[in-house]
C-alpha cells in the first residue's frame, strides 16, 4: 500500500491511497468465497460455480462493490495511522474512489481535516478572581441537619391525617376521561409526602387524609411526559390511605455523633464536617480557577477550526451522551422519542460545546510544545494507579489495555493536563 499526502487550504489534507492489484484481487476473491453459496448458475450446485462464470453470468462487477468497501475499511485506518500527518488528522475521511478494476490497483482518496494552526495569546500570569473557601456556621449546621434527616426513623400514626414529610402506603388508580390507563394503578404503594416522586400536585392533595379515607386527586400530566398518550392530559387518581408513618429525627447530641461517625462528641463531629466542607470548597475553587484561566487563554487565542473537525467533535459528544443513557438502560432512539428530540437537533445543540472543547485542547497542546512539557513514565504509572483504584482493578490489568496507540493517547492527555496545571499555577488571584 502506498500513501501520498497533499496539504490543502483551510487546514484540510488529501490522502491518496493505492492498494496493490494483488491485494485488491484477493479482496475480490474473498467476497466471491463469501457470496458464492448464495448464487445459482444452471448446471452447477449452489456454491460450486467458478468465480469467472459467476462474473459472466451476474456481471463483471458483481463482487466489486463489496470488495472496494472491504478494502477501504481495512486499509484506511492503517494508512491514516502510518502517514506523516497521522497525529494531525482530526475528522472522519471523505472518501472518493479513483480506480477500481479487477487486475489493477485500487486507488482512492480520503480528504480529512487536520489540526489548524494556533495563534496563542497570553498564557502566563493570567489574572482571575479569588474564590472564597471559608466555611460558615450555617453551612456546618445544614450538613448536620442532612445527617440527622438521613438517620431519621418512622413511627406509625393513627390519630391524625397525612402531613408533609409523612410516609404513607396507599392504593391508587388513575383515570383519563373516566377510563383507567395502563400503568396508573398501585397497591400498598409507599410514598413520602413532599418527595416529588409523583406528578406535580399529587402529593399535596393527600395532606389531611386519614387512614381508610378515599381521596380523589386531580392532576395534569406534564407536556413532555414519557408516555405520549398521557402527555398534557388531565387525570383523576382514586386513592385510599392504608398507613401513615411520621418521621422522627434523632436528637443532636454526643450520642448521635457516636452513632453516625467515628467521633465521641458532637463538637468533634462538627469539626470534622467543617474540615470536609473546607476540602470540598478548596477543590471546587481549584477547578473554578482552572476553568477561568483556561477560558481566558482560549479567548485570547486565534484558531480557525475546519468544519469537518467541528462536526467530528459534535458526533463524539452525541455518542458519549448515547453511551451514558445506554448505561441506564435506555437507547438513544428511545431517549429522543421521550423528549421529542433527534440526533440532528442534538448535533446543533452541542455545537458550541464542541467548538469550546476543540479550542481548549488545541491551546493546551500548543502550550505543551511551547513549554516543552512531557508526560513521563512515572506520570503514566500514577494515572494507571488512579484508574485501577477507580474501577476496582489491578494496575497490570489496566496497563494491558493501554498499549500502542492507547498509551500514546493517554500520554498526550497527561501532557495536556500538565499544561493546564502549569497555566493555573502561573495565574494570579486577586
Amino acid at each position: 500500500m502506498n500513501v501520498t499526502v497533499e496539504k490543502l487550504e483551510k487546514s484540510m489534507a488529501k490522502l491518496t491511497i493505492e492498494v496493490s492489484a494483488e491485494d485488491f484481487d484477493k479482496a475480490i476473491d474473498d467476497v466471491y468465497r463469501k457470496q458464492r453459496s448464495k448464487m445459482n448458475i444452471p448446471g452447477f450446485r449452489k456454491g460450486k460455480a467458478p468465480r469467472k462464470l459467476l462474473e459472466m453470468y451476474y456481471g463483471a462487477g458483481v463482487f466489486l462493490e463489496d470488495a472496494v468497501n472491504d478494502t477501504i475499511n481495512s486499509t484506511y485506518p492503517k494508512a491514516a495511522q502510518e502517514c506523516e500527518i497521522s497525529s494531525e488528522i482530526s475528522s472522519n475521511p471523505d472518501i472518493t474512489l479513483e480506480q477500481a478494476e479487477a487486475g489493477k490497483p485500487l486507488i482512492y482518496t480520503a480528504v480529512v481535516a487536520v489540526k489548524p494552526p494556533v495563534s496563542l495569546g497570553k498564557y502566563k500570569g493570567i489574572v482571575v478572581d479569588k474564590t472564597d473557601v471559608a466555611v460558615t456556621d450555617e453551612e456546618i449546621e445544614d450538613e448536620l441537619l442532612k445527617e440527622q434527616d438521613k438517620n431519621a426513623t418512622f413511627e406509625d400514626v393513627t390519630d391524625r391525617g397525612v402531613e408533609d414529610d409523612d410516609k404513607v402506603n396507599l392504593d391508587f388508580e388513575g383515570f383519563v376521561d373516566g377510563v383507567a390507563f395502563e400503568g396508573g394503578k398501585g397497591e400498598n404503594y409507599p410514598l413520602v409526602i413532599g418527595s416529588g416522586s409523583f406528578i406535580p400536585g399529587f402529593e399535596e392533595q393527600l395532606i389531611g387524609a386519614k387512614i381508610g379515607e378515599e381521596v380523589e386527586v386531580n392532576v395534569t400530566f406534564p407536556e413532555h411526559y414519557q408516555s405520549e398518550d398521557l402527555a398534557g392530559k388531565d387525570a383523576v387518581f382514586k386513592c385510599k390511605i392504608l398507613k401513615i408513618t411520621k418521621k422522627v429525627l434523632p436528637e443532636l447530641n454526643d450520642e448521635f455523633a457516636d452513632d453516625v461517625s467515628e467521633f465521641d462528641t458532637l463538637e468533634e463531629f462538627k469539626a470534622d464536617i467543617k474540615n470536609r466542607l473546607t476540602a470540598r470548597k478548596e477543590e471546587q475553587a481549584r477547578v473554578e480557577k482552572e476553568n477561568k484561566v483556561v477560558d481566558a487563554i482560549v479567548a485570547d487565542s486565534e484558531i480557525e477550526i475546519p468544519e469537518p473537525m467541528l462536526k467530528a467533535q459534535q458526533e463524539q459528544i452525541v455518542n458519549e451522551f448515547a453511551q451514558r443513557v445506554q448505561s441506564q438502560g435506555i437507547n438513544i432512539d428511545q431517549y429522543f422519542s421521550y423528549t421529542g428530540g433527534s440526533r440532528e437537533k442534538m448535533m446543533e445543540e452541542v455545537k458550541d460545546q464542541a467548538e469550546k472543547r476543540i479550542r481548549t485542547r488545541l491551546c493546551m497542546e500548543e502550550i505543551v510544545k511551547a513549554e516543552n512539557i512531557v508526560a513521563t513514565d512515572d506520570d503514566f504509572e500514577a494515572e494507571l494507579k488512579k484508574l485501577a483504584e477507580a474501577y476496582g482493578m489491578k494496575a497490570d490489568d489496566v496497563r494491558s489495555f493501554f498499549e500502542g496507540m492507547e498509551k500514546d493517547r493517554m500520554m498526550e492527555d497527561i501532557a495536556v493536563q500538565k499544561a493546564v496545571s502549569f497555566v493555573t499555577d502561573n495565574a494570579v488571584e486577586k
